[in-house]
């Protein structure tokens, strides 16, 4: 199995030393490289294309959000997963609308982190539950589901098992999580969802979760 190539990002070389140290403790992850501030990210990411930068937010000079629109922007294979000691607004919602693929907080715990970046790698969104969860709900009481172009219910009608599916996305499951509950290959929970982003209008799995709140509501 080709590992998954992982630039770790953070202004702080302690930090950078135990995430390398944490992602080296397996086999399936491989550290192509540091940087220490976003400038140094953006450089590296398009020169290597790793599968995954762990970004840090808060650092002098290019902030992460900027280095996570940049490297988006740039149109590479690579996702950032934004990685910081707040889960405030001011750091949640600039750094998923700069493009990243996932947000978590430092005090996430080792494996919750690594199971994070395998989903990341793998095309999941992954947001800790409790920041989807208040995604969800600021989203509703804005009364902004997030998918004005979603398809009329009547006209994509869900299957069975989409059904079953859609609640636990709400809830902040990963696709392993879903699989697992559900007795399913995780391939086939990716099928469900990617067919009901297509079919709800949704860009996202924020918006997906939005849509799914709002029908069960």
């Amino acid at each position: 199995m080709t590992p998954i190539r992982v630039v770790i990002v953070d202004d702080q070389r302690l930090v950078r030393a135990g995430l390398r140290m944490l992602c080296e403790s397996t086999a399936d992850l491989d550290v192509m490289g540091e940087a220490a501030d976003g400038e140094q990210a953006v450089r590296l990411a398009l020169e290597l294309v790793p599968d995954v930068v762990l970004m840090d937010l808060r650092m002098p000079g290019v902030d992460g959000v900027t280095a996570t629109r940049l490297i988006v922007s740039a149109g590479t294979e690579s996702k950032v997963l934004a990685l910081t000691t707040f889960d405030d607004d001011a750091h949640l919602y600039p750094a998923l609308a700069a493009g990243a693929a996932g947000f978590l907080v430092k005090d996430t715990s080792p494996a919750e982190l690594l199971d994070a970046i395998r989903r990341t790698a793998g095309g999941d969104y992954s947001l800790s539950p409790h920041l989807l969860r208040r995604l969800v709900t600021r989203a509703v009481q804005a009364g902004d589901g997030g998918t004005a172009a979603a398809a009329d219910p009547l006209e994509a009608p869900l299957t069975t098992r989409e059904l079953e599916v859609l609640p636990l996305v709400v809830e902040g499951l990963s696709n392993q999580e879903i699989a697992d509950r559900l007795h399913l290959g995780v391939t086939t929970v990716k099928t469900h969802v990617a067919n009901l982003m297509e079919k709800t209008g949704s860009a996202n799995r924020v918006q997906l979760a939005v849509h799914g709140f709002q029908r069960m509501a």
